[in-house]
């Protein structure tokens, strides 16, 4: 049997978390760009074959990144020298034009296979990648969906036809393209989310020899490795306190893999030494959004807190009231990932707040009648949206909703503290981007939205509205008041 042995090293949503934090009585240090290129660094010395992945979401979720709109992430990126990453849906915040930019400023490569320049039917990006390590060929290629890339539904010109069952077929078509290449290991870098990953496996035939799919978008953290139609299937959940670990043996005569030990590495200063070249290059960025923004705008009575995207927090409720008091509406739904921290206060700088809340966007108010209400409710509360893929929402005070998971229906809906009048016309607010995806998101056509009265923008800058509340409205008490009930 004629074997080679490699390790793949993998990480997924980063979400720009570069700064090490303290944890335990001793102070040691977790996470953090440093910590981890110095254990990437340490295991490219020992091992002879090392590859290193990112499967998506590099960018957002730190003000850093925010700042420089995933410039200084990428510059991050370079020091790490992944040998190929694929896109998440947030690589895209920034529009497709600067994506396009950030692309060229890259010093690794990019790949993915599904999006197309719609009109012409070409592929935007690089499909795939061959790499060439310990005389064996490794095939990657990148698969983003259209659950996912929301964000683009803005762009007329690009988009994806790819469904899961679609993206499948996209996967056979770059295998079977490449096959005679005597490719030794295909390997899939998708960010579809845990739940989609395992569908996707199930849909790829043998004969296309894809051995492994390394994920993100779902923030999963696993114990071992999924296997599904021999097909290894993991991700590495969320930031940079760990990085997956595969160390593995392929058999060059069949092509495929024949040993392996899968780990999730805690990150910390006990298994490895920071990077301190790379220490000094994030703080010069760190120091420049320092100087900017660390100004106190408000004080809460105690730390408000946001565990969780699918259940009612006292953070989210902060927010929600904050834009529907500025707003005036009856209802406001504030999608829960616009909530980047798991924390905030009691004392929050405008830089606290800005990665908190990094995403802006406009906010628009809009007149619908109770019985779409209820419908939307309805629909965002099911169980089938509350699977960490799902799109989930924070809801102002005088309105609270009850769904019964068993029965899988919404029992009560109250808006003023007063239950529904299916008939009643009520106000209620969006941002833009859960405006661009209602249909998915809310069950609700943009026309239906439209139908009652005139519609109109209250804000073009949602970060401008709640940052001007906060900082006229000091201690604030973070309170949950069963708003969102689930049976």
């Amino acid at each position: 049997m004629n074997t080679k042995k490699f390790t793949i090293l993998h990480s997924n949503d980063m979400h720009g978390d570069f700064l090490a934090e303290a944890s335990g009585a001793e102070g040691d240090l977790i996470g953090g760009l440093a910590l981890l290129s110095g254990y990437i660094n340490d295991v490219r010395k020992k091992e002879e074959n090392v590859l290193f992945v990112i499967a998506g979401d590099m960018l957002q979720g730190s003000l850093i990144d925010a700042e420089y709109k995933g410039l200084s992430t990428i510059e991050l990126m370079n020091y790490l020298a992944p040998d190929v990453v694929t896109i998440g849906n947030h690589e895209i915040d920034y529009g497709l034009s600067h994506l396009l930019f950030l692309e060229k400023i890259a010093n690794f490569p990019i790949v993915n296979a599904n999006l197309y320049i719609k009109k012409y039917n070409k592929r935007l990006m690089q499909p795939h990648l061959i790499i060439k390590k310990a005389g064996l060929h490794i095939l990657f290629t990148g698969i983003i969906t259209e659950k996912i890339i929301d964000s683009l539904k803005m762009e007329e010109l690009v988009g994806s036809f790819i469904s899961v069952e679609e993206a499948a077929e996209e996967v056979g078509k770059i295998c079977n393209a490449y096959r005679n290449d005597d490719i030794d290991l295909t390997v899939l870098l998708t960010h579809i989310g845990y739940e989609s990953d395992l569908k996707l496996a199930k849909l790829l035939k043998p004969e296309w020899g894809v051995d492994m799919i390394l994920g993100g978008h779902s923030h999963t953290f696993l114990d071992k490795p999924t296997e599904i139609n021999n097909i290894l299937i993991a991700q590495a959940g969320v930031g940079t306190n760990q990085i997956g670990r595969f160390d593995i043996t392929v058999d060059d005569d069949t092509n495929s893999i024949v040993n392996y030990e899968w780990k999730l590495i805690p990150i910390n200063n006990e298994i490895a030494k920071p990077d301190e070249k790379l220490l000094a290059f994030i703080a010069s960025f760190k120091e420049n959004v320092d100087r900017k923004y660390n100004t106190l705008i408000t004080k809460f009575t105690e730390e408000a807190t946001h565990p969780e995207r699918e259940i009612e927090t006292s953070l989210g409720n902060i927010f929600a009231d904050a834009l529907a008091s500025s707003a005036e509406c009856d209802v406001m739904l504030l999608g829960s990932g616009s909530i980047r921290l798991e924390k905030l206060g009691p004392l929050v700088t405008l830089k606290d707040f800005l990665s908190c809340f990094p995403f802006d966007d406009t906010l628009s108010k809009f007149y619908i009648n109770g019985n779409k209400l209820q419908n939307i409710f309805a629909h965002i509360m099911r169980i089938e949206n509350r699977d960490g893929e799902g799109e989930c929402y924070q809801i102002n005070a005088g309105v609270q909703a009850i769904y019964n998971d068993k029965e899988k229906r919404l029992e009560l809906l109250k808006v003023g503290n007063e239950e529904i009048n299916k008939d009643r016309i009520y106000s209620i607010c969006l941002q833009d981007y859960h405006l661009s995806n209602c249909k998915d998101f809310l069950n609700i056509t943009e026309k239906e939205l439209l139908s009652e009265k005139c519609s109109r923008v209250i804000s073009t800058s949602v970060q401008d509205v709640m940052e001007e509340y906060l900082r006229n409205h000091q201690n604030i008490k973070p309170k949950l008041e069963n708003r969102l009930v689930f049976k």
